[in-house]
């Protein structure tokens, strides 16, 4: 958040874009920004349907495992970081594009939230399994070799669409870039947050039968 708060500052009740955007910017605008269907299938991963439904199938995943935690992480990511955004943050920084309310880019700061949950969900915990079971069987870490490839995979495609949405958004003068860097910044944060959060929360609530037992 530090990011957020720091560029949120120096944009503050901006209206046109700094030099710094203006390099970034122009050569997207200049190669897409005609191909107005173009760029709006490019924003469209930032947009509710497929955060739902990208965020639906985590959390099932994560429920037929028994993930409690993860569920509601999955579940809740994107809709707070993009609440955060639309309801806070953008009316208090003021920055505009266009007469339209900027910083931070809620497209970017969904799309972001589900690749930031994505690696903490199915990423991370692969990555760091040994990939053998018990007796070093062959067959175990073939098959952590495969999972291992599959979650990869999951994200190079939800990487690409960071990505494309990044690139739409500016395509259609939407936001700058730097909205696009604070939006980024925003999904991150919240994950990390809602992470520690939900572990904190839960593990209470699995300790405190026990703590009542014990008194």
């Amino acid at each position: 958040m530090v990011v957020v708060i720091a560029l949120g500052a120096l944009f503050a009740h901006q209206t046109t874009a700094d030099g710094f955007d203006r390099v970034l910017d122009d050569p997207v605008i200049n190669s897409l920004g005609r191909n107005r269907t173009l760029v709006g299938w490019m924003s469209w991963p930032g947009t509710q349907v497929p955060a739902l439904v990208i965020s639906l199938a985590m959390a099932l995943v994560c429920l037929r495992s028994r993930r409690l935690n993860a569920a509601v992480l999955a579940l809740t990511a994107v809709l707070i970081a993009t609440r955060l955004d639309d309801a806070l943050l953008k009316t208090l920084v003021g920055r505009t594009y266009l007469g339209a309310l900027s910083y931070p880019s809620g497209h970017t700061s969904s799309v972001v939230a589900l690749c930031a949950t994505y690696v903490v969900l199915f990423v991370l915990p692969v990555a760091g399994s040994d990939g053998a079971g018990s007796d070093g069987a062959a067959s175990d870490r073939a098959g952590s070799v495969r999972l291992r490839r599959w979650s990869y995979l999951g994200l190079g495609v939800l990487l690409l669409l960071v990505v494309s949405t990044v690139l739409g958004v500016i395509g259609l003068r939407w936001h700058y870039f730097t909205d696009t860097v604070a939006g980024a910044a925003v999904a991150v944060a919240v994950v990390c947050v809602l992470c520690l959060l939900l572990d904190a929360v839960l593990d209470g609530f699995r300790r405190w039968p026990a703590a009542r037992r014990d008194r």
